[in-house]
């Protein structure tokens, strides 16, 4: 295990990364996801609720009726963002990133459709990435024009929300559309193979464990010859090239940062407008450390920011 490193971004965090030392608890493969997910809400309830927003919805979307939640800020908002909430394709949920949804339309003027889609174990891929793209296409054909939403609509996930962001985009591509105006990857998962080196050199210690995401890559793709098939890993895509334009956010400490990297420099070399930065200091999910980190808080702010710049540019 490498050692805490000076580093990182606050003191808050290196307090959390030494607390994740000390007791890091069982591995995911030991627990599984009945447990994973109840700790999970005994964390969210135990952390302080997200800001207001005027108004707040669930909805049943598309035509497999997918669950997912509106955050709409104000009457008249620039565009809509399809959110796909991270959790190793197992865990996580509407509430899971309430919070950040509020904090996402607050912060960039935007309606947020988060999409609660099926998990694995009980619905392996593609379940997951079915329910985003119908999200999408719910989206594109009446989720914006039926409310009163104009301008693009974009898609943005965190973690393993980030690969079905970029896996969704992929299909749409290749099934003709729509497509979303962008996409917003934050640390993605676009390796299931776990082959990159950091998901060696940064595989315990700070926070996120790479065996616990080859649990989750292993309940969702159950069937390991599949695992490096680009409708399930898309850095293996053979062509990216006519994707939308992309932000692309990873974190120092983080066994997913050289995957995420690469994808950004594969979309770079297909031509596509790629926005790439690697958070200095941070660690995997600080989108979701705001209460926890002011450096976490500030790197949220700065993907929010990158956000509304990329909206100037397609709208």
């Amino acid at each position: 295990m490498e050692p805490i490193d000076p580093s990182l971004a606050d003191a808050e965090l290196a307090a959390f990364v030494r607390a994740v030392r000390q007791d890091p608890g069982l591995p995911a493969r030991a627990v599984g996801a009945t447990e994973l997910r109840r700790a999970q809400r005994l964390r969210v309830d135990a952390r302080p609720v997200g800001p207001e927003v005027a108004h707040v919805e669930d909805l049943a979307v598309g035509a497999a009726a997918v669950r997912a939640r509106r955050y709409r800020p104000s009457v008249a908002v620039r565009a809509l963002v399809v959110f796909l909430h991270g959790g190793m394709w197992t865990i996580g949920d509407l509430e899971s990133h309430d919070r950040l949804c509020r904090r996402l339309a607050l912060t960039t003027d935007t309606a947020v459709l988060s999409v609660d889609f099926r998990r694995a174990p009980e619905h392996p891929w593609p379940a997951a990435v079915d329910d985003c793209v119908d999200a999408i296409r719910w989206a594109a054909a009446d989720g914006g024009a039926s409310s009163g939403i104009a301008g693009p609509i974009v898609v943005m996930g965190d973690s393993s929300g980030g690969n079905l962001a970029a896996l969704a985009c992929l299909r749409l591509r290749d099934e003709g559309g729509p497509l979303p105006a962008a996409q917003i990857l934050a640390y993605p998962n676009t390796d299931l193979t776990l082959s990159c080196p950091s998901a060696r050199s940064k595989a315990t210690g700070w926070g996120l464990a790479t065996d616990d995401v080859a649990w989750g890559a292993e309940q969702w793709v159950p069937d390991p010859s599949r695992r490096a098939d680009p409708g399930v890993s898309p850095l293996y895509a053979a062509d990216l090239s006519g994707l939308p334009p992309a932000v692309v956010i990873t974190a120092e400490h983080d066994p997913l940062r050289d995957e995420g990297d690469a994808y950004a420099a594969r979309l770079a070399a297909a031509d596509v407008p790629v926005r790439h930065r690697c958070e200095a200091g941070l660690v995997h999910g600080f989108l979701t450390l705001d209460t926890l980190s002011p450096a976490a808080a500030t790197a949220g702010g700065r993907v929010f920011a990158d956000i509304t710049d990329l909206l100037d540019q397609v709208s």
